[in-house]
């Protein structure tokens, strides 16, 4: 999962860049013409700036990467935790911790309300991937009743995070709950995958190295990844 994890991080890292530093640069620089309709304007803009629009396209396309394989990591890891209560601990932590960062990189804020981290969205993932697995150990629950539970769940989780307005929202949670349902199988857990995350043009492919993916940890450093979040993000917002 090292591997995978370092291809996230570097997809986050691109795509954070490109919205924290280089977007204020195409702001600074009048990204406002491309929209005023006058067609001369346009052309002016991009032949002097057009360039740099592309590199910024181009990482927050690669960016969408980034998402669906901590998705994909997050079901492994609760499938494998020693201690789910540890993990999600952790990820609630994190969220608390990454949020002045958070604000500061995007926002210019110390605190902005109105919107709030990955992290948010992971755990409420975590916490639905744990109430569907405690439906599933539910001997005494019937079949119908099992699957309207496990509906509530997801259901619930989702409107949490939307209505905390974290990162990817509701939707995030969905997508989270397909690639965790699918797990017992990969070739359908990467097709489940590509279908829920059709609405970003290139996060589907994400799933071609998650279909590769061995479950070998070549690097044993998890708070590497954990800490490099915040910390990646005050910087940008330093820069």
């Amino acid at each position: 999962d090292s591997t995978l994890n370092m291809i996230a991080v570097s997809a986050m890292l691109g795509d954070h860049i490109a919205a924290g530093i280089v977007s204020g640069y195409l702001h600074m620089f009048g990204i406002g013409s491309l929209h005023t309709g006058y067609t001369a304007a346009v052309d002016q803009w991009m032949s002097r700036y057009g360039t740099l629009y592309s590199v910024y396209i181009i990482m927050r396309m690669a960016g969408r990467l980034a998402f669906p394989i901590y998705c994909f990591l997050m079901v492994e890891g609760f499938e494998h935790t020693a201690s789910r209560y540890k993990y999600a601990s952790r990820l609630l932590l994190f969220a608390v911790v990454s949020e002045i960062p958070f604000d500061l990189a995007f926002n210019g804020r110390l605190l902005e309300a109105g919107y709030q981290n990955v992290f948010f969205t992971l755990f409420f993932g975590f916490v639905m991937m744990a109430g569907i697995s405690q439906a599933d150990l539910g001997g005494m629950m019937g079949a119908l009743p099992k699957q309207l539970f496990k509906f509530a769940v997801i259901v619930s989780c989702m409107a949490a995070a939307q209505f905390l307005r974290t990162d990817y929202g509701a939707i995030g949670v969905l997508c989270m709950a397909a690639v965790y349902l699918f797990r017992k199988k990969r070739l359908y857990q990467v097709i489940a995958g590509c279908v829920a995350f059709s609405w970003e043009l290139t996060a589907p492919f994400a799933f071609i190295p998650v279909w590769f993916y061995n479950g070998k940890r070549v690097w044993n450093n998890k708070y590497f990844f954990y800490l490099f979040y915040p910390v990646h993000l005050l910087l940008i917002y330093l820069v």
